[in-house]
């Protein structure tokens, strides 16, 4: 029963991991399958031409590469946003600044079909077209929120004592945000980042209502799986999948090499003028 006590939590972690990995293994076990008809739901072989022709399907490159693209670009405009923003609110006392709390939650909070429908009732009404831009104002919107709060968390334990440090030493407002400020900063930055982008990527509701004639990977999957499910679409999640498992643990890395960093002490000593060291002459 000692031992039982010792390691419950460790295996019911490791059963709730399992159970959350699992769909996923299997959409990676039947990136290998070749199925015998149109639709890959029941396994007939392993084979690796679906890794070898991803592009087989008609359409699902121009969808692949459409979802990066939108993706990278909403990602980089929204994390910008995001970190000034937060720093804006944590940083600033200004009026309304409960308000812009309260409006940065709202989207995180409202059900994407809400939103999708009233942004695509919003570009209606300025006879806006749909498309790419469309999705990329869309996609913004709802990732500058988890921006937001991934970089406030990390604004609440920061340690101004440094930039003070800095700044007592010469340096400037700018200065002291590229030396020091950024660097601290930046594990949670790549980590908004990631999830913004993960977020852009898997999005299909609100893109749903605001793609018009342009698709995504999500629609593409949704749009094929009424007529065949091509083992290619697994192959196409399996590797964004594996891609964002690398990217994190580096960034996991990284920030603990730099927390490792922050803790060893200064071993260096300042250099002693060659004048110290000669004896008085008498």
């Amino acid at each position: 029963m000692a031992w039982i006590r010792r390691n419950l939590l460790t295996g019911y972690a490791i059963l709730a991991f399992g159970y959350l990995l699992l769909p996923v293994a299997v959409v990676i076990l039947f990136s290998f399958n070749a199925p015998a008809g149109r639709f890959n739901y029941v396994w007939e072989g392993f084979t690796l031409d679906n890794w070898a022709n991803w592009d087989a399907v008609p359409g699902i490159r121009h969808a692949v590469w459409m979802s990066l693209f939108i993706g990278f670009i909403s990602t980089i405009a929204a994390t910008a946003l995001g970190t000034v923003l937060a720093l804006a609110i944590v940083r600033h006392r200004f009026r309304g600044r409960g308000v812009v709390n309260v409006l940065v939650f709202l989207p995180m909070s409202t059900p994407e079909i809400v939103l999708g429908a009233s942004l695509l009732t919003m570009f209606l009404q300025a006879q806006v077209v749909t498309g790419v831009a469309t999705i990329f104002i869309a996609h913004v919107m709802f990732i500058v929120s988890y921006v937001v709060v991934t970089v406030k968390a990390r604004l609440i334990d920061f340690d101004r004592h440094l930039e003070e440090a800095a700044m007592d030493l010469g340096a400037n407002e700018w200065v002291t945000f590229r030396k020091v400020t950024l660097p601290l900063l930046a594990p949670a930055i790549l980590s908004a980042a990631l999830l913004g982008f993960a977020l852009s990527i898997d999005d299909f509701v609100i893109t749903y209502f605001v793609a018009g004639s342009t698709t995504t990977f999500p629609l593409f999957v949704w749009g094929a799986a009424r007529v065949a499910v091509p083992p290619q679409v697994n192959v196409v999640a399996s590797a964004i999948f594996l891609f964002a498992i690398l990217v994190m643990l580096g960034n996991v890395l990284w920030g603990l090499r730099a927390a490792r960093r922050s803790r060893e002490p200064m071993t260096q000593a300042l250099p002693i003028p060659e004048q110290l060291h000669r004896p008085e002459a008498a």
